[in-house]
C-alpha cells in the first residue's frame, strides 16, 4: 500500500473544523500541532510593535488513493485560494510503521 502525507499550514483557529471536512472526504484521523510563520502575510503591527500571528499545522498520513479528495476538502474548507489563507502540499512517504492496528480495525470493520 502506497502513502502519501498532507500537510495544511493554516490560521490559528481553523485546523478542527478543516479536520472536519478531511475526515469527511475520507481521512481516518490527523496530527495537529502549533507553529509560527514568517511569510510576508504574517507580520502584523501593534503601536509600531512587531506582532508575529500563530499557525496551526495539520498533518494527514493517508492512503495515495485518498489524497485527491482529502486535499480538495482541505482547500475548500480552508479557503487556501485566498491570500494569506494558508498552504498545503503533500509528500510522498516512502515506509509507515505502526499501522498494524489500523489495518485489524479496517479486517474487523470488514467482517462485521
Amino acid at each position: 500500500m502506497r502513502y502519501e502525507c498532507i500537510f495544511a499550514i493554516l490560521a490559528r483557529g481553523e485546523a478542527d473544523r478543516v479536520m472536519n471536512a478531511a475526515k469527511k472526504a475520507g481521512a481516518k484521523g490527523g496530527t495537529i500541532f502549533f507553529a509560527r510563520g514568517t511569510g510576508s502575510h504574517e507580520a502584523k503591527t501593534f503601536f509600531g510593535i512587531t506582532v508575529e500571528t500563530g499557525r496551526e499545522i495539520l498533518m494527514i498520513l493517508c492512503e495515495e488513493s485518498e489524497t485527491e479528495a482529502i486535499l480538495e476538502a482541505i482547500v475548500e474548507a480552508g479557503r487556501l485560494k485566498e491570500p494569506a489563507a494558508g498552504i498545503a502540499f503533500v509528500v510522498e512517504v516512502n515506509r509507515v510503521v505502526g499501522l498494524q492496528h489500523r489495518q485489524g480495525i479496517e479486517k474487523a470493520n470488514s467482517d462485521s
